[in-house]
């Protein structure tokens, strides 16, 4: 669990200037690993800042993945979802119950090899998880 002053320190890191509701966006995204949409964060947050409003999520979140906090994944064909964690790793969505779930890419993942410097990497596998898998 990250205080709000580890992510302050954080933000300042990138470039970002702490606030509120940055604070707490990027709070909810250390703390909630279910790759959440803009819609989502805003029903949870909005009864704890109720000047909250979508726009100031997806202008956070936009930032936030600008500067290297945070990941946008276009896994989904109908909503963009938000990863906290910035480490090297793959995803997996369930096409049955909608989940997105963190994959590693430990001996696989080979950066070094590339001619190249790499800015982003997107792996991403769809398929039916275990859970629903096995409700069959």
């Amino acid at each position: 669990m990250t205080s709000n002053q580890e992510n302050s320190v954080r933000l300042l890191e990138h470039g970002i200037k702490p606030s509120v509701q940055r604070l707490a966006i990027l709070d909810y995204l250390d703390n909630h690993r279910t790759h959440p949409t803009v819609d989502v964060i805003y029903e949870e947050l909005a009864p704890i800042i109720p000047t909250l409003s979508k726009t100031t999520i997806y202008n956070t979140l936009s930032l936030f993945v600008q500067s290297g906090v945070a990941l946008a994944l276009n896994i989904d064909e109908k909503n963009v979802h938000y990863d906290g964690d910035t480490s090297t790793h793959a995803h997996f969505r369930c096409l049955k119950c909608e989940q997105i779930f963190d994959v590693s890419m430990s001996e696989f993942s080979r950066p070094e090899l590339i001619q190249g410097e790499v800015l982003e990497t997107h792996l991403y596998y769809k398929g039916i998880c275990n859970n629903c898998k096995n409700q069959l």
